[in-house]
């Protein structure tokens, strides 16, 4: 019995494993593979499925490939997620965002709105110079101006304290706010989010969308993208009366499908064009060359203050970001005579166009972007989300029957999908050799 327990612990980690593994995670979670963060999550996945003795033995399922949810299978039961690797659980483990199968899932935080009034049905009135969709902003134009972003954040300490070096530089920064992502908690139900995000308005930054739980607009639905800007709406509406006018894609990643939605939700698409590659900088050996990369593509391109036009990007849920990067740059400008800005103060757009106020009418009416007039291309009744099956390479089938109560939305893409075959297939083993173990 040993043997076999031993045997059935391994192959229910082996198709989480699979679905962490290798240079695919950033890609699938969104999180640096070396961050601190990841590998508490990856630990615990493992100590989780080969120490407790009270989870549910998969491999005993009346499944046929031993997964409890998916495409062919079905969906979880009320309040439960659907993990990327196909378990039905509540744990941290199971819903994981981005990579929470929230076609299948409806604990997954896709499925689970903020409080208040859906924002969809919230007018879109496009004002002012700055292009709304499209293909999007990657410089500022403000010479002299140095517009420093941060994705993916709020993170307990580090944008505190990213706050305070802010302030102690008399700097501004641009920080694009993901709603519930990556087990955080969401934005606006903790305290401590709650307490960040009203001061980063109260002192002056600018606050913009990185979308609900981060997930790649380009490979969902027109609806799953839509909700992935209400939802996030919606939280910051709860936190600081307003919603923001500018979006930043996770991944860099918005087709043309994308882009016409983010026009009709009157949305600024913005990316970058100095980067120190932080994620990949993550550690105190290494994060040196993200200083040195960052300095170079200032100096390199542009001699002087004057010239210099550029827009930074780099992430506040990052140990070596907040503690040592932010002050390397905000030090580094000061010396150089650059200054610190947010985007919408180093494209020229006045404060007032950089938010919608919470019934959805911008501070400033004067003029539209031509070419931007169209409507948001669907609504839905306040209070709900609207859903909808994705498309392409992350859509499911929806062949499994959903359970009562729970709700189908499209299911993203993970490196899960190809393990699971040889997953199945291992699990029968498993099952045979565990039977005759038992006699």
């Amino acid at each position: 019995m040993y043997l076999s327990t031993a045997i059935m612990s391994m192959v229910a980690v082996a198709p989480l494993i699979k679905a962490h593994d290798g240079v695919g995670v950033p890609k699938i979670l969104g999180l640096d593979a070396y961050a601190p963060q990841t590998r508490d999550l990856f630990r615990g996945l493992v100590s989780r499925f080969a120490e407790d003795k009270t989870h549910e033995n998969h491999a005993l399922k009346d499944r046929k490939d031993g997964r409890d949810c998916g495409e062919g299978i079905g969906s979880c039961k009320e309040g439960l997620c659907c993990s990327v690797a196909g378990y039905c659980g509540s744990a941290d483990s199971y819903c994981y965002s981005p990579g929470c199968n929230y076609q299948y899932g409806p604990g997954c935080a896709e499925n689970n709105p903020p409080k208040g009034t859906n924002t969809s049905s919230f007018p879109r009135d496009k004002v002012g110079s700055v292009a709304y969709g499209g293909t999007g902003t990657f410089k500022c134009k403000t010479p002299g101006s140095v517009a420093i972003t941060y994705d993916d954040g709020p993170m307990k300490t580090y944008t505190s304290h990213i706050l305070d070096l802010l302030k102690s530089h008399d700097a501004k920064a641009t920080f694009f706010i993901t709603g519930n992502n990556i087990n955080k908690g969401q934005i606006d139900t903790t305290e401590e989010y709650r307490d960040v995000i009203k001061r980063m308005d109260t002192e002056g930054h600018q606050i913009a969308s990185h979308t609900w739980t981060h997930l790649d607009l380009s490979k969902i639905s027109s609806v799953d993208r839509k909700n992935q800007l209400w939802m996030n709406e919606m939280a910051i509406r709860n936190i600081v009366d307003k919603i923001p006018t500018y979006m930043r894609p996770p991944y860099s990643s918005c087709t043309s499908d994308c882009q016409n939605d983010m026009a009709d939700l009157g949305y600024h698409v913005t990316y970058f064009d100095l980067n120190g590659d932080d994620y990949e900088q993550n550690t105190k050996e290494k994060i040196q060359l993200a200083k040195d990369w960052w300095q170079g593509n200032i100096t390199e391109v542009h001699s002087n203050e004057v010239d210099s036009r550029r827009l930074s990007i780099s992430h506040d849920i990052l140990e070596q970001t907040a503690n040592n990067l932010t002050g390397y740059m905000l030090d580094f400008l000061a010396k150089n005579n650059f200054k610190a800005v947010t985007v919408g103060e180093c494209l020229g757009d006045p404060k007032s166009n950089w938010y919608r106020t919470a019934n959805g009418i911008s501070s400033d009416n004067s003029t539209k972007t031509e070419g931007d007039t169209n409507e948001p291309s669907s609504t839905t009744s306040a209070g709900s989300i609207e859903t909808g099956s994705q498309t392409g390479a992350q859509s499911g089938s929806g062949s499994g029957s959903a359970s009562a109560g729970s709700t189908a939305t499209g299911a993203p893409t993970s490196s899960a999908t190809y393990g699971v075959s040889c997953a199945g297939l291992v699990l029968s083993i498993a099952f045979m050799v565990s039977c005759l173990f038992a006699f």
